[in-house]
């Protein structure tokens, strides 16, 4: 083998059809599946206890002043500071942007489902009707369950590595898994690396399909030579 086929790399792109998200050639129907939302429990409860410590404070130094007591410092201080400064001071329009991105962070975790790193993966089809009923049957006599499984992308990543790794010619690989699209990267230290990324695309494209992922991500391999076979 000469030096120009040593150096020379191998790249395989392929989604399924032509585009990702749909399930052609694999004879399954297309699966529209929803993503899974957040209980975000920690911001939620850090807005909250936020939200009753100022209001707290507020009605307690109300109260006091309603009673014949003075107010408190940092209040007539930063009544006094709203009042002298005008409204292009810097640190007025500081404040005003903080308290902007803080609303508009607060807005995007209520209207975006979050869990990223979860992949919804496929219900039962049409065709797994009865397989339905029968599951259903068994849960304790109760209709109407709705089934839902989803997989970590970490966790999907090591499982397509360890498929990658079971091909010949394979000596390292990583796998990189996105919500629309995994990227396997490979060394190759023998065998041809047409033969290699040829092989190594298949057994990625049925690591896949064994997933059962309701979105089908596009899948791009990439195999070139390691620097001891190089050498």
């Amino acid at each position: 083998m000469n030096t120009d086929q040593k150096m020379r790399q191998s790249t395989s792109a392929s989604a399924y059809g032509g585009r990702a998200g749909t399930d052609a050639g694999d004879g399954d129907p297309p699966v529209r599946a929803k993503r899974f939302w957040s209980a975000r429990r920690v911001p939620a409860g850090i807005v909250a206890l936020a939200v009753f410590a100022v209001s707290g404070l507020l009605l307690y130094d109300v109260a006091a002043v309603r009673s014949g007591r003075p107010a408190m410092r940092w209040r007539e201080w930063l009544a006094d500071q709203l009042a002298a400064r005008p409204l292009d001071d810097p640190w007025i329009m500081s404040g005003a942007a903080l308290l902007a991105a803080l609303g508009v962070w607060m807005v995007v975790l209520a209207l975006t489902p979050g869990l990223r790193g979860l992949l919804p993966m496929r219900s039962p089809g049409a065709g797994a009707e009865k397989d339905m009923e029968d599951a259903e049957a068994g849960v304790a006599g109760v209709a109407g369950v709705a089934v839902r499984a989803g997989i970590d992308r970490t966790s999907a990543g090591l499982v397509l590595r360890d498929r990658a790794m079971e091909v010949p010619g394979v000596r390292s690989a990583r796998v990189d898994v996105g919500r629309r699209r995994i990227r396997a990267r490979a060394l190759a230290h023998f065998r041809d690396l047409d033969e290699v990324r040829a092989d190594l695309d298949t057994a990625l494209h049925e690591g896949i399909h064994q997933l059962g992922l309701a979105r089908r991500p596009a899948l791009s391999v990439r195999v070139r030579r390691s620097a001891k076979s190089k050498g």
